[in-house]
């Protein structure tokens, strides 16, 4: 494939070129002016770093192509990832080349790719905070490289047709009063097993199993768990044909979230029960769970393969 017929290439001058280009304009007329031999050799000799340096970022630029994206949790207003996996035909080729994401009302770091190793199939992470909750649009991937120079700036767009689902807020309150099953069943004796993280403080917990440091960064008590115990499940409840669309819903969808992520971060299992105007169903899991929180819309349904 010749790169440079390819009707995705957006080649474009840089600041640092159109100074760089200003200089040897400059040096060329005064040897012109001068007939000064050195000037023409000092001339020609930027030229033709010029144009090695677009040989050189041709190179660095070829030789990628875009597999997939991978969309993974993204909740909105939070910073989250997502991977883009590519193919490098040459993998210890010095590239230098930015990955950027076009990700509808989100604003999206983008990644980097040095070369000179690495498998031929990469993965680059991009960090991507989104605005809202729901669907979001991926427009294209597009792999940019100013190597090695600076001069000439290189772009290779893949446009793409794909949506991301954005997960809702997880927003931190205190332990909801609906949420069911929220105690842990210790299988065997206080202390017989190591530390394994950390959850607030609850009725008749012993002061000894108090967390001082996580108490101390918190505000609020926090007690040790152990590795041998059992939590269990928590059960949380949403009612879609009694709310209306508005701040109050996606607040409460937020506060859900919320409980979601710290019964996953506790190791314990979540079941969402939602309700709407074509009946009644049961979601297992975090993913699940956030997924139908995402999709939900107040007074809608809850059945679909949105939820699957």
């Amino acid at each position: 494939m010749d790169l440079w017929r390819d009707k995705r290439l957006r080649l474009s001058v840089t600041r640092l070129g159109i100074q760089y280009l200003v200089a040897m304009v400059g040096m060329g007329a005064a040897a012109v002016n001068t007939g000064n031999n050195l000037l023409y050799l000092v001339f020609s000799l930027m030229l033709g770093l010029f144009l090695a340096s677009g040989w050189v970022s041709r190179r660095a630029i070829q030789g990628l192509r875009l597999l997939r994206v991978e969309e993974g949790n993204v909740f909105a207003r939070v910073r989250g990832g997502v991977r883009v996996r590519f193919l490098n035909d040459a993998p210890a080729r010095v590239r230098g080349v930015e990955i950027h994401l076009d990700l509808e009302d989100a604003r999206v770091e983008p990644g980097f790719l040095a070369g000179g190793e690495g498998p031929r199939e990469a993965v680059a992470t991009l960090h991507v905070k989104a605005a809202r909750r729901g669907w979001a649009a991926l427009r294209s991937v597009e792999f940019r490289t100013g190597f090695p120079f600076g001069f000439l700036e290189k772009a290779w767009r893949f446009p793409l047709e794909q949506r991301i689902l954005i997960l809702p807020h997880p927003r931190s309150l205190p332990p909801r009063r609906d949420a069911e099953g929220d105690r842990s069943r210790p299988r065997s004796l206080p202390g017989s097993a190591s530390p394994d993280g950390a959850r607030p403080f609850r009725d008749r917990d012993p002061l000894s199993r108090v967390h001082w440091k996580r108490t101390a960064q918190r505000g609020a008590p926090w007690v040790r768990t152990f590795e041998d115990e059992a939590p269990a499940g928590v059960r949380l409840g949403l009612d879609l044909e009694a709310w209306e669309p508005g701040e109050a819903f996606e607040k409460e969808l937020e506060v859900l979230s919320g409980s979601v992520l710290q019964a996953r971060l506790q190791r314990r299992q979540v079941i969402l029960d939602l309700r709407g105007r074509d009946g009644r169903v049961e979601l297992e899991g975090p993913t699940r769970c956030w997924r139908a929180l995402a999709r939900a819309r107040a007074g809608g349904l809850c059945r679909g393969p949105e939820f699957d």
